[in-house]
């Protein structure tokens, strides 16, 4: 593997300066249950080492101005192994494996109770479906059988039309979870609208690919050996199914995939969120992207009475539209089938789960094994009820300290990335003014929400476990439908108490820093303060700085699509930022394979802008105190070395390809090593 050259300090400041980098380093109801209360006074001693930090995961053979990486984490990479079931590991995993712990605590204390009621009740039923193996195996392909038949019965292009909106499911998230990726022919999103936030609107997204974008059906190398690998899945699961003629069958579904992938928006495309701003009237499908019944369609959407809509890739919306005219209706049948069971796959029978598993996990992603079954029903538990197993994880594990301590943290490193903006130079009075009414209506939401979803109409059945997750998704997506026509619910989180990750919310100018981020090596009450600065600091700056990285820019304080910079700041922003992104775009993880500096970029500018900001936050912190020298290392040290262990990484090498794919947006943790490199130019302590 090629390691990255250190980047040119002066470029590097360029960028961090005009993207504000320099200024700066990811239907509710019920009251929030009383976070834990134990313990009532932090620990007396980090988890971690003498201080926050354990040193023994040093590598102190490198220097750091030689590779940092290896210096801060070489050891702790070493003797790290990678479970099989897992193509990664890193600090956000272990906490990740922590978590599971204690929901499973939750979950299975619920399924083995027989007299818990309400929520209590279809959590744990849901979970008792799911690892019903006996019976899974014993209804073998039944459970999706009667779709099966429904689409064998299709007899024209209006009945597929039905069926295509009677798919339609909430399953992405453009510019929250950046989830662009549904494998049904669209995908539906709502939120506010790009330029009136106050209102919701229904996005509708290119789909219908079983594997991640159009580069994995188009490009040759890898992804021609991928494809016909994939060729071979759908065969697979055809025939597992006890459907006939199957490899001509597969010819047919990945032709039709492959002519969808032509017509798709490319990555870098979707990740253009003023080209994604296209208002169409209800009246404007039929005209711009003629081919489907779209008055059928979104009748069994349930749309019908909807007629304002955004749709992100005009032309992909067109093209597949074309596609439902121009292909054979027994191919889309075709199609259909294998998509139903590919769906379904995880909730059938073994040798289903294990084809699918075989394919998605083990081909594309590079993870040697399946995760056990219990594992896999946590998940599937909390994608269906993740909300009602998150109050009851906040009111057994999450301390009411933590979250006042991480509120307290973030209002500080508020503060720096403010005084950043006042200190900088090459920005307009104009624009910093706008600037700074950005970063004073930012709303933050720290542990978890104040109110909790309602689950009371969901039905959930103790002997039906796929039929428990296809009632969860359409619950899911009438909740969403539901928002349609009412006032923002500005409450709504779009991340569980339980998720190891954090989020800034651009339409609302808003950040979520969910519970289950807020342990070691993040945070920690007992730890040094230059160690949480350099920890879960670095966190919170990484999440400020995406409001101002080259797609938060476009936003303004009151999450409305709007361009508020002034012509002259604007053209020094992009020219540092596509310095930036060429920089990245110069590394090779792998001797095949380049990072995508252009769909990294905002991920990259945020790394850099978040450890610049977490480290004046830090000095804020001191109030002009000295800060102490603790078993010998500097406060300097501490930080950086914080700052570097919880996203040190030991990555299998598929997995280090998927991670620089044409898809991904965010690099794998020994690419990242420029974000530490500003700090090793700048603060020569370290």
């Amino acid at each position: 593997m090629r390691r990255m050259a250190s980047l040119h300090r002066p470029v590097l400041i360029a960028a961090m300066s005009a993207a504000l980098l320099t200024t700066a380093a990811c239907h509710r109801d019920g009251a929030t249950p009383a976070a834990s209360t134990h313990p009532a006074l932090p620990p007396s001693k980090p988890k971690l080492g003498d201080f926050g930090f354990d040193v023994t995961g040093m590598d102190r053979s490198v220097a750091p101005g030689d590779d940092f990486f290896d210096y801060a984490s070489g050891n702790w990479v070493k003797r790290t192994k990678i479970p099989e079931d897992r193509s990664s590991f890193n600090s956000f995993v272990s906490i990740a494996i922590e978590t599971e712990r204690h929901s499973r605590d939750i979950i299975e204390g619920a399924a083995a109770n027989d007299r818990v009621t309400g929520e209590d009740k279809q959590i744990g039923d849901y979970y008792a479906a799911y690892m019903d193996e006996a019976s899974i195996e014993a209804k073998g392909v039944r459970p999706v059988q009667p779709e099966l038949e429904a689409i064998a019965q299709l007899d024209d292009k209006q009945a597929l039309a039905r069926t295509l909106g009677g798919q339609l499911r909430a399953d992405v998230d453009l510019l929250n979870a950046t989830n662009f990726q549904t494998d049904r022919l669209f995908g539906l999103w709502v939120s506010q609208d790009l330029h009136h936030p106050g209102r919701y609107v229904p996005y509708l997204v290119q789909g219908g690919l079983g594997m991640p974008e159009r580069s994995f059906y188009l490009d040759g190398g890898r992804m021609a050996q991928l494809r016909e690998a994939y060729r071979a899945h759908i065969v697979a699961l055809l025939e597992l199914a006890g459907i006939d003629d199957a490899p001509a069958r597969a010819e047919r579904i990945l032709a039709l995939e492959i002519a969808m992938a032509r017509v798709h928006a490319t990555p870098e495309q979707t990740n253009d969120v003023q080209a994604g701003a296209n208002a169409w009237k209800r009246s404007d499908f039929a005209r711009d992207a003629p081919g489907l019944d779209w008055a059928v369609f979104f009748e069994a959407a349930g749309l019908n009475a909807q007629q304002d809509f955004i749709v992100w890739q005009p032309r992909a919306v067109s093209g597949l539209s074309a596609l439902v005219q121009s292909e054979p209706l027994q191919t889309w049948k075709d199609y259909l089938s294998f998509r139903a069971l590919d769906r379904a796959s995880p909730y059938l029978s073994k040798a289903f789960a294990d084809e699918r598993f075989a394919f998605y996990g083990t081909t594309l992603e590079g993870t040697p094994q399946q995760r056990q079954r219990w594992k896999r029903g946590i998940d599937a538990t909390n994608a269906a009820l993740g909300e009602a197993v998150g109050k009851r994880y906040v009111q057994k594990y999450v301390s009411a300290q933590t979250r006042t301590r991480t509120e307290e943290m973030v209002k500080n490193i508020i503060t720096a990335f403010g005084k950043r903006i006042d200190a900088l130079e090459w920005m307009s009075a104009e624009t910093k003014q706008h600037a700074k009414a950005k970063i004073a209506g930012l709303t933050v939401a720290v542990g978890y929400p104040d109110t909790w979803r309602d689950y009371s109409g969901l039905d959930v059945r103790r002997d039906d476990a796929l039929g428990n997750v296809q009632r969860a998704e359409v619950f899911e997506y009438r909740r969403n439908l539901a928002k349609l026509g009412k006032a923002v619910d500005h409450r709504e989180w779009y991340m569980l108490p339980q998720e190891v990750n954090a989020l800034n919310v651009p339409l609302e100018n808003r950040l979520i820093f969910p519970a289950a981020i807020l342990q070691p090596p993040f945070f920690d009450p007992a730890a040094d303060d230059a160690v949480n600065y350099g920890a879960i600091g670095a966190v919170i700056g990484h999440e400020i700085s995406h409001s101002f990285d080259n797609m938060g820019a476009l936003f303004d304080e009151h999450g409305e699509l709007h361009d508020w910079w002034t012509p002259q700041d604007l053209k020094k922003f992009e020219n540092a930022g596509n310095a930036l992104a060429a920089q990245f775009s110069a590394y090779q993880p792998l001797d095949d394979l380049s990072v995508n500096g252009k769909l990294t970029l905002g991920e990259n500018i945020a790394d850099v802008a978040g450890l610049a900001t977490a480290y004046d936050a830090y000095q804020l912190s001191l109030q002009g105190k000295q800060p102490q020298t603790l078993d010998g290392f500097s406060p300097d040290q501490r930080f950086a070395w914080a700052l570097r262990r919880p996203g040190a990484a030991s990555t299998a090498t598929r997995h280090c390809a998927m991670l620089c794919s044409p898809t991904c947006m965010h690099l794998a943790a020994s690419a990242r090593k420029p974000c530490v490199t500003w700090m090793r130019g700048t603060r020569p302590s370290m």
